[in-house]
């Protein structure tokens, strides 16, 4: 279906910044925050300022659910109204029940088009697949195409972060193979990475500082000799150690592109404030379309 209008969803852990939303046309289905008996949908109803804000004073901690398959299916059909085909990119399997609800509304659409990729990931792991897709679309790829683009870069996507505490990967159930240096959180920042699809632990060092510089030591080291790196910097209102991130990572990996990105209030739900991380990959050879 080369040719054909190809739309592509993301569901907003992705997190992508605004203007490359806006430059691939990117539909964005909200994750659903619940908080003191609000429903709040992740970065319309609230931003991560002022959710990290409400957090330092709350007595209820949030909690995060999944948009429905009756709310896919509405979104969807919104977005098939001026596409001919829908590439959903969406948050790992195993770290949400995201895609059972959109599989599920695909059922509901009568046959239109839709591919549902796992991204096995999330953040800016999620959002470079979904660039990936969007920017094959923009070549003249079809549907099955785009999707392939994202697809092909789940095996080389490394999402690698710093958290100030695990209670919030634990207490939201998301800790993974990390759940055994919950005893020792007093003395350790621990580096934790995406596997998978799974929150695993990588590391566990003394100080913050020490773990941000073993996560650009990983990525150098693994990135070594690569001439096509894509990286994003992620932080929940860490700003500073962000900019530092960024400033090392476009020394020592010099990509081709390199994107500061926040994390969603969900995100920011599971992994606290104060997270930092770095997401990279090497661009594998695809096919050029157009």
């Amino acid at each position: 279906m080369a040719g054909a209008n190809v739309a592509i969803v993301v569901d907003s852990t992705a997190y992508i910044p605004s203007e490359l939303v806006e430059q691939y046309n990117i539909h964005v289905i909200p994750q659903i925050l619940n908080w003191a008996g609000e429903s709040l949908h992740d970065n319309v109803d609230i931003t991560p300022e002022a959710f990290y804000e409400r957090l330092k004073h709350a007595e209820e901690m949030p909690t995060t659910s999944q948009p429905s398959a009756g709310e896919f299916h509405e979104f969807f059909a919104g977005v098939a109204a001026t596409a001919d085909t829908i590439v959903a990119v969406l948050i790992s399997q195993p770290l949400s029940g995201t895609q059972a609800s959109a599989h599920a509304a695909v059922e509901m659409m009568d046959g239109y088009p839709i591919e549902i990729v796992d991204s096995r990931s999330s953040s800016m792991g999620l959002g470079f697949m979904a660039l990936a897709a969007a920017r094959a679309a923009a070549n003249g790829a079809g549907h099955t195409e785009a999707a392939a683009a994202a697809r092909a870069l789940v095996p080389h996507m490394r999402v690698i972060f710093v958290v100030d505490t695990l209670e919030f990967l634990h207490r939201g159930g998301r800790i993974g193979g990390a759940r055994r240096l919950l005893g020792s959180m007093l003395s350790i920042k621990p580096v934790l990475h995406l596997t998978d699809g799974r929150i695993e632990p990588l590391a566990s060092v003394r100080t913050k500082r020490k773990a941000i510089n073993h996560v650009l030591a990983v990525a150098e080291q693994e990135m070594q000799g690569q001439t096509n790196v894509r990286a994003a910097v992620i932080d929940a209102i860490a700003p500073e150690e962000a900019e530092m991130i960024y400033q090392e990572a476009q020394n020592r990996l010099r990509p081709v592109e390199l994107i500061r990105a926040g994390l969603s209030p969900v995100i920011g739900a599971h992994v606290g404030p104060g997270a930092v991380g770095l997401v990279y990959y090497a661009e594998p050879y695809r096919r050029n379309f157009g």
